[in-house]
Protein backbone atom coordinates (compact mmCIF):
# COMPACT_ATOMS: atom_id res chain seq x y z
CA UNK A 1 0.00 0.00 0.00
CA UNK A 2 1.37 3.39 -0.95
CA UNK A 3 0.51 6.71 0.72
CA UNK A 4 -1.74 9.24 -0.98
CA UNK A 5 1.05 11.71 -1.85
CA UNK A 6 3.17 9.04 -3.53
CA UNK A 7 0.21 7.67 -5.49
CA UNK A 8 -0.60 11.14 -6.82
CA UNK A 9 3.05 11.72 -7.82
CA UNK A 10 3.07 8.45 -9.75
CA UNK A 11 -0.09 9.56 -11.58
CA UNK A 12 1.66 12.77 -12.61
CA UNK A 13 -0.83 14.96 -10.76
CA UNK A 14 0.18 18.61 -10.56
CA UNK A 15 2.05 19.16 -7.24
CA UNK A 16 -0.17 22.13 -6.37
CA UNK A 17 -3.31 20.04 -6.89
CA UNK A 18 -1.77 17.22 -4.83
CA UNK A 19 -1.05 19.67 -2.02
CA UNK A 20 -4.62 20.92 -2.09
CA UNK A 21 -6.01 17.37 -1.95
CA UNK A 22 -3.67 16.66 0.96
CA UNK A 23 -5.03 19.73 2.79
CA UNK A 24 -8.58 18.45 2.33
CA UNK A 25 -7.51 15.00 3.58
CA UNK A 26 -5.88 16.43 6.69
CA UNK A 27 -8.93 18.56 7.43
CA UNK A 28 -11.16 15.51 7.12
CA UNK A 29 -9.01 13.77 9.73
CA UNK A 30 -9.87 16.62 12.08
CA UNK A 31 -13.56 16.31 11.21
CA UNK A 32 -13.38 12.57 11.90
CA UNK A 33 -11.99 13.24 15.38
CA UNK A 34 -14.83 15.67 16.16
CA UNK A 35 -17.33 13.03 15.03
CA UNK A 36 -15.71 10.38 17.23
CA UNK A 37 -15.73 12.70 20.25
CA UNK A 38 -19.17 14.15 19.45
CA UNK A 39 -21.17 12.47 22.25
CA UNK A 40 -18.42 13.07 24.83
CA UNK A 41 -18.07 16.73 23.91
CA UNK A 42 -21.86 17.18 23.64
CA UNK A 43 -21.67 18.08 19.94
CA UNK A 44 -24.71 16.08 18.87
CA UNK A 45 -28.02 17.70 18.09
CA UNK A 46 -29.04 20.87 16.28
CA UNK A 47 -27.18 24.15 16.56
CA UNK A 48 -30.37 26.22 16.51
CA UNK A 49 -29.38 27.87 13.22
CA UNK A 50 -30.36 27.50 9.55
CA UNK A 51 -28.04 27.19 6.56
CA UNK A 52 -28.31 29.19 3.34
CA UNK A 53 -31.12 26.90 2.13
CA UNK A 54 -33.21 27.25 5.27
CA UNK A 55 -32.29 23.82 6.63
CA UNK A 56 -31.56 23.18 10.28
CA UNK A 57 -27.85 22.86 10.99
CA UNK A 58 -26.29 20.29 13.27
CA UNK A 59 -23.50 21.49 15.54
CA UNK A 60 -21.08 19.31 13.60
CA UNK A 61 -22.24 20.81 10.28
CA UNK A 62 -20.91 24.15 11.49
CA UNK A 63 -17.68 22.70 12.90
CA UNK A 64 -16.91 20.80 9.68
CA UNK A 65 -17.67 23.86 7.56
CA UNK A 66 -15.49 26.13 9.69
CA UNK A 67 -12.55 23.70 9.63
CA UNK A 68 -12.64 23.42 5.84
CA UNK A 69 -12.97 27.19 5.41
CA UNK A 70 -10.11 27.91 7.79
CA UNK A 71 -7.68 25.36 6.36
CA UNK A 72 -8.47 25.99 2.70
CA UNK A 73 -8.36 29.79 2.95
CA UNK A 74 -4.93 29.46 4.58
CA UNK A 75 -3.67 28.05 1.25
CA UNK A 76 -2.47 30.55 -1.34
CA UNK A 77 -3.60 28.04 -3.96
CA UNK A 78 -7.27 28.71 -3.17
CA UNK A 79 -8.82 31.79 -4.76
CA UNK A 80 -12.29 31.01 -3.47
CA UNK A 81 -14.55 28.38 -2.00
CA UNK A 82 -18.26 27.60 -2.00
CA UNK A 83 -20.04 25.54 0.63
CA UNK A 84 -23.54 24.18 0.99
CA UNK A 85 -23.58 25.96 4.36
CA UNK A 86 -22.70 29.42 2.95
CA UNK A 87 -25.11 31.70 1.09
CA UNK A 88 -22.38 33.05 -1.19
CA UNK A 89 -18.83 32.07 -2.09
CA UNK A 90 -15.94 33.02 0.19
CA UNK A 91 -12.99 34.82 -1.41
CA UNK A 92 -9.45 33.49 -0.87
CA UNK A 93 -6.08 34.48 -2.34
CA UNK A 94 -6.53 36.57 -5.53
CA UNK A 95 -3.56 34.74 -7.09
CA UNK A 96 -4.88 31.27 -6.24
CA UNK A 97 -5.16 28.69 -9.02
CA UNK A 98 -8.15 26.75 -7.70
CA UNK A 99 -11.74 26.99 -6.54
CA UNK A 100 -12.97 24.44 -3.99
CA UNK A 101 -16.62 23.43 -3.61
CA UNK A 102 -17.77 21.21 -0.75
CA UNK A 103 -20.57 19.73 1.30
CA UNK A 104 -18.85 19.71 4.70
CA UNK A 105 -20.99 16.99 6.28
CA UNK A 106 -23.31 15.09 3.98
CA UNK A 107 -25.99 12.99 5.68
CA UNK A 108 -25.70 14.89 8.96
CA UNK A 109 -29.20 13.76 10.00
CA UNK A 110 -27.46 10.42 10.68
CA UNK A 111 -25.00 11.84 13.21
CA UNK A 112 -27.11 11.34 16.32
CA UNK A 113 -27.77 7.67 15.46
CA UNK A 114 -24.08 6.98 14.64
CA UNK A 115 -24.65 6.07 10.98
CA UNK A 116 -22.10 6.89 8.26
CA UNK A 117 -21.75 10.48 7.06
CA UNK A 118 -19.16 12.10 4.82
CA UNK A 119 -17.53 15.14 3.24
CA UNK A 120 -17.89 15.73 -0.52
CA UNK A 121 -15.47 17.98 -2.42
CA UNK A 122 -14.88 19.29 -5.93
CA UNK A 123 -11.92 21.27 -7.30
CA UNK A 124 -12.13 23.61 -10.28
CA UNK A 125 -9.61 25.88 -11.98
CA UNK A 126 -10.13 29.51 -11.04
CA UNK A 127 -10.97 31.82 -13.95
CA UNK A 128 -9.09 35.08 -14.46
CA UNK A 129 -10.38 38.19 -12.77
CA UNK A 130 -12.20 38.82 -9.51
CA UNK A 131 -13.85 35.79 -7.93
CA UNK A 132 -17.59 35.80 -7.25
CA UNK A 133 -20.46 33.31 -7.33
CA UNK A 134 -20.42 33.33 -11.15
CA UNK A 135 -16.83 32.03 -11.14
CA UNK A 136 -18.06 28.70 -9.79
CA UNK A 137 -20.77 28.13 -12.40
CA UNK A 138 -18.78 25.64 -14.45
CA UNK A 139 -19.92 22.33 -15.94
CA UNK A 140 -19.00 19.18 -14.06
CA UNK A 141 -16.64 18.24 -16.90
CA UNK A 142 -14.43 21.12 -15.75
CA UNK A 143 -13.60 19.50 -12.42
CA UNK A 144 -9.88 18.76 -12.08
CA UNK A 145 -10.50 16.58 -9.04
CA UNK A 146 -13.46 15.34 -7.04
CA UNK A 147 -14.04 12.97 -4.18
CA UNK A 148 -15.48 12.27 -0.80
CA UNK A 149 -14.32 11.15 2.63
CA UNK A 150 -16.57 8.57 4.29
CA UNK A 151 -16.67 8.56 8.11
CA UNK A 152 -17.72 5.01 8.98
CA UNK A 153 -16.13 2.05 10.76
CA UNK A 154 -13.05 3.23 8.83
CA UNK A 155 -12.28 6.61 7.26
CA UNK A 156 -11.98 6.27 3.47
CA UNK A 157 -11.26 8.82 0.76
CA UNK A 158 -12.53 8.09 -2.76
CA UNK A 159 -10.74 10.31 -5.27
CA UNK A 160 -10.52 11.01 -8.98
CA UNK A 161 -8.21 13.40 -10.78
CA UNK A 162 -9.59 12.32 -14.15
CA UNK A 163 -7.56 9.11 -14.27
CA UNK A 164 -10.02 6.66 -12.76
CA UNK A 165 -11.05 6.26 -9.12
CA UNK A 166 -8.82 5.15 -6.26
CA UNK A 167 -9.64 4.71 -2.58
CA UNK A 168 -7.40 5.59 0.35
CA UNK A 169 -7.93 4.44 3.93
CA UNK A 170 -6.85 6.51 6.93
CA UNK A 171 -4.31 4.63 9.05
CA UNK A 172 -3.57 5.02 12.75
CA UNK A 173 -0.30 6.71 11.78
CA UNK A 174 -2.37 9.59 10.36
CA UNK A 175 -1.68 8.87 6.68
CA UNK A 176 -4.03 7.82 3.90
CA UNK A 177 -2.95 4.64 2.11
CA UNK A 178 -4.22 3.42 -1.24
CA UNK A 179 -6.38 0.36 -0.58
CA UNK A 180 -8.26 0.12 -3.90
CA UNK A 181 -6.95 1.03 -7.34
CA UNK A 182 -8.96 1.78 -10.47
CA UNK A 183 -12.37 1.02 -8.98
CA UNK A 184 -14.94 -0.22 -11.50
CA UNK A 185 -18.74 -0.31 -11.15
CA UNK A 186 -20.28 -3.48 -12.64
CA UNK A 187 -22.59 -2.50 -15.54
CA UNK A 188 -25.45 -4.66 -14.25
CA UNK A 189 -26.97 -4.76 -10.79
CA UNK A 190 -29.82 -6.15 -8.69
CA UNK A 191 -29.63 -3.50 -5.95
CA UNK A 192 -31.24 -0.06 -5.90
CA UNK A 193 -31.42 2.81 -3.43
CA UNK A 194 -34.30 5.27 -3.29
CA UNK A 195 -36.45 6.91 -0.61
CA UNK A 196 -39.69 4.96 -1.07
CA UNK A 197 -41.58 7.26 1.30
CA UNK A 198 -41.68 9.80 -1.55
CA UNK A 199 -43.18 7.37 -4.05
CA UNK A 200 -46.57 9.08 -4.26
CA UNK A 201 -44.90 12.32 -5.40
CA UNK A 202 -42.80 10.91 -8.27
CA UNK A 203 -43.60 11.43 -11.92
CA UNK A 204 -45.11 8.61 -13.97
CA UNK A 205 -41.82 7.43 -15.47
CA UNK A 206 -40.20 6.82 -12.08
CA UNK A 207 -43.38 5.27 -10.69
CA UNK A 208 -43.40 2.74 -13.55
CA UNK A 209 -39.71 1.91 -13.25
CA UNK A 210 -39.82 1.25 -9.50
CA UNK A 211 -43.04 -0.76 -9.87
CA UNK A 212 -41.30 -2.98 -12.42
CA UNK A 213 -38.32 -3.45 -10.09
CA UNK A 214 -40.63 -4.56 -7.30
CA UNK A 215 -42.33 -7.12 -9.55
CA UNK A 216 -39.06 -9.05 -9.62
CA UNK A 217 -38.74 -12.16 -11.77
CA UNK A 218 -42.41 -11.94 -12.77
CA UNK A 219 -42.13 -8.38 -14.07
CA UNK A 220 -40.85 -6.97 -17.38
CA UNK A 221 -37.27 -6.60 -16.08
CA UNK A 222 -37.21 -10.29 -15.16
CA UNK A 223 -35.03 -10.32 -12.06
CA UNK A 224 -35.28 -9.74 -8.32
CA UNK A 225 -33.87 -6.53 -6.79
CA UNK A 226 -32.88 -5.64 -3.23
CA UNK A 227 -33.45 -2.13 -1.90
CA UNK A 228 -31.15 -0.05 0.31
CA UNK A 229 -31.51 3.47 1.78
CA UNK A 230 -29.05 5.11 4.20
CA UNK A 231 -30.02 8.80 3.73
CA UNK A 232 -26.36 9.72 3.23
CA UNK A 233 -25.28 10.22 -0.39
CA UNK A 234 -21.65 9.50 0.51
CA UNK A 235 -22.60 6.13 1.99
CA UNK A 236 -24.91 5.33 -0.93
CA UNK A 237 -22.27 6.14 -3.56
CA UNK A 238 -19.58 4.33 -1.59
CA UNK A 239 -21.68 1.18 -1.67
CA UNK A 240 -22.06 1.52 -5.44
CA UNK A 241 -18.32 2.02 -5.93
CA UNK A 242 -17.66 -0.96 -3.67
CA UNK A 243 -20.16 -3.54 -4.94
CA UNK A 244 -22.35 -1.90 -7.59
CA UNK A 245 -25.94 -0.68 -7.65
CA UNK A 246 -28.01 2.33 -8.61
CA UNK A 247 -28.92 5.39 -6.51
CA UNK A 248 -31.86 7.65 -7.28
CA UNK A 249 -33.15 10.92 -5.85
CA UNK A 250 -35.64 12.01 -8.56
CA UNK A 251 -37.61 15.23 -8.77
CA UNK A 252 -41.21 15.03 -7.61
CA UNK A 253 -44.36 17.15 -7.74
CA UNK A 254 -43.89 19.00 -4.45
CA UNK A 255 -42.96 22.68 -4.82
CA UNK A 256 -39.70 22.22 -2.91
CA UNK A 257 -38.70 19.32 -5.15
CA UNK A 258 -39.63 20.82 -8.51
CA UNK A 259 -35.97 20.91 -9.54
CA UNK A 260 -34.75 17.99 -7.42
CA UNK A 261 -33.34 17.65 -3.93
CA UNK A 262 -29.58 17.34 -4.29
CA UNK A 263 -27.25 20.24 -5.07
CA UNK A 264 -25.56 20.17 -8.45
CA UNK A 265 -22.30 21.81 -7.35
CA UNK A 266 -21.81 20.13 -3.98
CA UNK A 267 -23.25 16.67 -4.61
CA UNK A 268 -24.33 16.05 -8.20
CA UNK A 269 -21.16 17.04 -10.03
CA UNK A 270 -18.47 15.50 -7.79
CA UNK A 271 -20.37 12.23 -7.34
CA UNK A 272 -21.15 12.07 -11.06
CA UNK A 273 -17.50 12.50 -11.99
CA UNK A 274 -16.52 9.71 -9.58
CA UNK A 275 -19.19 7.39 -10.95
CA UNK A 276 -18.31 8.10 -14.59
CA UNK A 277 -14.60 7.63 -13.92
CA UNK A 278 -15.48 4.23 -12.45
CA UNK A 279 -17.40 3.19 -15.58
CA UNK A 280 -20.89 4.14 -14.40
CA UNK A 281 -23.43 6.69 -15.64
CA UNK A 282 -25.01 9.72 -13.98
CA UNK A 283 -28.14 11.44 -15.27
CA UNK A 284 -31.12 13.55 -14.28
CA UNK A 285 -33.20 11.08 -16.29
CA UNK A 286 -32.95 13.36 -19.31
CA UNK A 287 -29.50 14.96 -19.19
CA UNK A 288 -26.00 13.87 -18.25
CA UNK A 289 -25.36 15.70 -14.96
CA UNK A 290 -21.80 16.82 -15.74
CA UNK A 291 -23.08 18.45 -18.95
CA UNK A 292 -25.34 20.87 -17.09
CA UNK A 293 -24.28 24.51 -17.11
CA UNK A 294 -25.10 25.75 -13.58
CA UNK A 295 -27.10 28.93 -13.09
CA UNK A 296 -26.69 29.20 -9.30
CA UNK A 297 -24.19 27.82 -6.80
CA UNK A 298 -27.06 26.23 -4.85
CA UNK A 299 -28.88 24.85 -7.89
CA UNK A 300 -30.68 21.54 -7.30
CA UNK A 301 -31.01 18.60 -9.69
CA UNK A 302 -32.57 15.14 -9.81
CA UNK A 303 -29.86 12.47 -9.54
CA UNK A 304 -29.79 8.94 -10.96
CA UNK A 305 -26.37 7.29 -10.91
CA UNK A 306 -24.57 3.96 -10.78
CA UNK A 307 -24.47 0.83 -12.92
CA UNK A 308 -24.37 1.74 -16.60
CA UNK A 309 -27.00 -0.70 -17.88
CA UNK A 310 -29.48 0.12 -15.11
CA UNK A 311 -29.15 3.90 -15.37
CA UNK A 312 -29.65 3.64 -19.13
CA UNK A 313 -32.78 1.59 -18.45
CA UNK A 314 -34.15 4.38 -16.22
CA UNK A 315 -33.41 6.91 -18.98
CA UNK A 316 -35.51 4.87 -21.43
CA UNK A 317 -38.44 5.06 -19.00
CA UNK A 318 -38.10 8.84 -18.94
CA UNK A 319 -38.03 9.01 -22.73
Amino acid sequence: MQPLAKALRQQGVDPDLSHLIDTIGKTCKMIAQHLIQGPVNKLHGCAGTLNSQGERQKQLDIIANDLLKQNLLAQTLVSGLASEEEEHCVIGDPKGRYLVVFDPLDGSSNIDINVSVGTIFSILCAPEGQIDDQSFLQRGHNQVAAGYVLYGPSVIMALTTGQGVDMYSLSQDGNYYQTRHQVKIPPHTQEFAINMSNQRFWDTSMQRYIAHLLEGEQGPIGKRFNMRWIASMVAEVHRILTRGGIFMYPRDNRDSMEHGKLRLMYEGNPMSLLVEQAGGVSSTGNTNIVDICPNDIHQRVPVILGAMAEVKRVITYHR
